[in-house]
């Protein structure tokens, strides 16, 4: 089941200006990212923070499960969805913990096909 934009709107709507987070839709569910980096997972309508020491210590008593069949375990948000304070804080943690993301490589030219 996809997880519906209002969702994923009232999510991102919950989150504090400075953490700066958007979303992107990928493969049928979405991304949330901060500072170029992706912080969560918005699957089946439910919140997965991406797995940090700090976010773990942050949240204490952590309940962890797999946003998708295959993916590896990540922090399941719950009842704290409402609390645009902590959940900010969870944001700012998680993405300072975080790698930063890698530089992309340019695009090489395309050569042009020879036609005959």
């Amino acid at each position: 089941m996809a997880s519906d934009i209002g969702f994923v709107e009232f999510v991102v709507d919950q989150i504090d200006s400075d953490c700066a987070v958007t979303f992107k839709s990928m493969f049928g569910e979405f991304g949330l990212f901060s500072g170029g980096r992706i912080v969560a997972l918005i699957c089946d309508d439910q919140l997965f923070m991406k797995p940090t020491e700090g976010g773990r210590a942050f949240i204490g008593d952590v309940v962890e499960a797999p946003p998708y069949p295959g993916a590896k375990p990540c922090l399941l948000i719950g009842a704290q969805i409402d609390d645009g304070e902590w959940l900010s804080e969870l944001v700012r943690i998680t993405a300072r913990e975080l790698p930063p993301p890698k530089p992309k490589k340019p695009k090489k030219p395309r050569k042009p096909r020879k036609k005959g």
